[in-house]
């Protein structure tokens, strides 16, 4: 039977969702509890591969099993088994055909930032600090841009090895709370680092240091260069992936 999890977790003192030899993940943290409650050893695949210090609000994942535990009793079971970083919040018998990867149609990922001079403890675990305000209506006119089928291979890390960077993105917005500011992105998949550079440019348009129709010569461009820096993980959080 194949089980179908939706998981939440604080990516900080992680190495990432994959395993890795050596290094504390998500994934081996949840295996390691699903072979003491169900004596087998799983792989469990999620959605995507989170980065080092990268959150997830809810994830999702699957892996095949013969145990008798029933589906949509796993998140009771194994959360006791599990550290506070990281919980199952919901568990049941995944459809017919269902890959936690390849069947998923959208994501969507939401990026904070906040603006002070100092660093602010009670933020700093979840955001990336900017030391002044940043002009969020040019950051929303930068956005529009964002929209549609484009290959976005100025946003890919360079050490990527991708071939193709063709991908639809379905909606970007940037919100704003008092000196906090939110960009969430919907799309069909992602490139390695793809937000994170996305932001870095947002932030140097919200400086001023460009203008927001820069974001479609940086796209058209299609030069690493010239995008913004990569911004930190921390600020990252994977909030859902879809499958209808």
């Amino acid at each position: 039977m194949r089980i179908k999890l939706v998981i939440q977790y604080d990516g900080t003192d992680f190495c990432g969702w994959q395993i890795q030899a050596g290094d504390r993940t998500v994934q081996e943290e949840i295996e390691r509890a699903i072979t003491r409650l169900t004596g087998e050893k799983v792989n469990l695949v999620g959605s995507g591969r989170t980065d080092s210090g990268v959150h997830a609000e809810r994830q999702t994942a699957h892996f095949d099993t013969l145990s008798s535990v029933p589906p949509e009793k796993y998140a009771a079971a194994l959360n006791p088994l599990l550290p506070a970083d990281v919980k199952i919040l919901e568990s049941a018998a995944a459809e017919e055909g269902f890959h936690a990867r390849f069947s998923a149609k959208r994501k969507t990922y939401e990026y904070r930032l906040y603006a002070s001079e100092t660093v602010l403890p009670l933020k700093e675990r979840y955001a990336a600090r900017v030391p002044k305000s940043l002009d969020a209506q040019k950051m929303r006119a930068a956005c529009a841009y964002l929209l549609g089928r484009h290959d976005f291979k100025c946003f890919l890390a360079s050490n990527s090895s991708v071939k193709d960077t063709v991908r639809e993105i379905y909606s970007a917005q940037i919100d704003e709370c008092g000196n906090d500011i939110f960009f969430t992105v919907c799309g069909n998949g992602f490139l390695y680092n793809m937000v994170r550079i996305i932001v870095g440019t947002l932030v140097k348009i919200g400086e001023g240091k460009i203008p927001p129709e820069a974001m479609k010569d940086i796209i058209d461009g299609k030069n690493r260069e010239l995008a913004g820096k990569t911004m930190p993980a921390k600020g990252l959080t994977l909030k859902n992936a879809e499958y209808a």
